[in-house]
This record gives C-alpha cells, sequence and structure tokens, in this order.
C-alpha cells in the first residue's frame, strides 16, 4: 500500500493520494481506538469495514474497478445497503437489549429504523458524490446505460441499496421475533460488556 502510494505521489495524481491516504487511515483507526480504549470495535465490524474501504476506494477509484468492471459500483451499493442496514439495526438492538437503558421498541420499529437508516445514508451519499462532481470536476456520479449525466447512475444506486436496506430489515424484524436469539443476541451483550462506559451515563441518570 505504501509502495502503490509512493507511485502515485511520483506520477502527481493527487485524487488518487488523498483516497489511499484515507484507505491507510481507515486501516489505522481501529488499531487507535482500541489503545486509547474509547470503544472496542468486534472484529467482525472492523474487518467488515476494512474490506469495503478497500473494493470502493482502492480497487474502484486507484484501480478503475468502476470502469473496468460495470457491475463493481452496483455491487458495492448494494453491499453498503446490507451492511448500513445492520448497523443501524445493531444499534437500536443493542440499546433495546441492554437492561440499563430504559428503551424498549417493538421488532417493527427496530426494522423500519433500520430501513431508514441505511436508504437516508445512501442518500446522503450521493448528494455528497453530486457535491464533489460539481465542485471539485470529478467523475462520480458515471454515465451508465447511455446515460452521460450519471442519474442513471444514480438511480440504480439508490435502488440496489433500497433493496439490500429491505433484505436486512425483514430479516432483523424476523429474527427478533423469534426465540429463542441466536448470534447477535450473544455478540451484543459482549459489546455492552466490552464498552460499559457508553452505558454507565445511563444508569446514574436512572439512579437520579
Amino acid at each position: 500500500m505504501l509502495g502503490e502510494l509512493a507511485l502515485l505521489i511520483g506520477s502527481e495524481r493527487w485524487m488518487h493520494v488523498f483516497l489511499v491516504t484515507g484507505l491507510i487511515a481507515a486501516l489505522l483507526a481501529p488499531i487507535v481506538l482500541r489503545r486509547f480504549r474509547s470503544m472496542i470495535i468486534p472484529s467482525e465490524i472492523r474487518i467488515t469495514i476494512v474490506l469495503f474501504v478497500f473494493a470502493s476506494l482502492f480497487l474502484g477509484e486507484v484501480r478503475d474497478y468502476y470502469e473496468r468492471i460495470w457491475w463493481w459500483d452496483l455491487a458495492l451499493h448494494g453491499s453498503a445497503g446490507l451492511l448500513l442496514g445492520f448497523l443501524g439495526f445493531l444499534v437500536v438492538y443493542i440499546l433495546n437489549e441492554d437492561e440499563k437503558v430504559d428503551l424498549h421498541m417493538r421488532p417493527s420499529f427496530v426494522a423500519l429504523f433500520a430501513f431508514m437508516f441505511s436508504v437516508s445514508s445512501g442518500g446522503i451519499w450521493e448528494i455528497f458524490e453530486f457535491a464533489m462532481d460539481q465542485l471539485f470536476g470529478l467523475n462520480m456520479q458515471k454515465p451508465m446505460l447511455g446515460d452521460p449525466s450519471g442519474l442513471t447512475d444514480t438511480m440504480w444506486d439508490l435502488i440496489v441499496n433500497l433493496i439490500g436496506a429491505a433484505i436486512v430489515s425483514l430479516a432483523g424484524w424476523r429474527y427478533m421475533s423469534q426465540e429463542p436469539k441466536g448470534y447477535v443476541d450473544s455478540w451484543a451483550r459482549r459489546f455492552i460488556e466490552r464498552n460499559p462506559q457508553l452505558f454507565e451515563p445511563n444508569k446514574r441518570r436512572g439512579d437520579d
């Protein structure tokens, strides 16, 4: 990765230098967070985030997979819908299952939150792509299916993101509606036990 960064600097491809630098920062972030012990992120989440950032920034932008493989962008946006939906589900699920937090929501609401969280995040990302293209002359919204404006690319990105969000939301709703709970429940409890500082203030407010 450092060798690739040196080559990009030598060829003065500054945007790619920025992307690779961001990727290196993303790779080092879990180590820094663990050292300062502000939050212990489960290894499964760290690996998934690193792989996604690597596929989107390094392979997609630096290695031009977006141009060389027509479905690469759609696959990543579909994966983002799944990941963001899962993240939204976990955030509410952890709070819902923690006895220190006075918050109890029905499975249908948790699923709706996960769906809206993922779809909203996908929409914000498309706004970011549009802003980068307008302000810096980039090509993040790429021509697709004969449409040079990038509108078709944007709409398909939103559609596959929505599909991924719907899949995770339905799966989460079904998971919360059944007994007994499985891996997600045990993972959530491990997260609470490893990060008590995130939940202790709620306990103190309850005591007051």
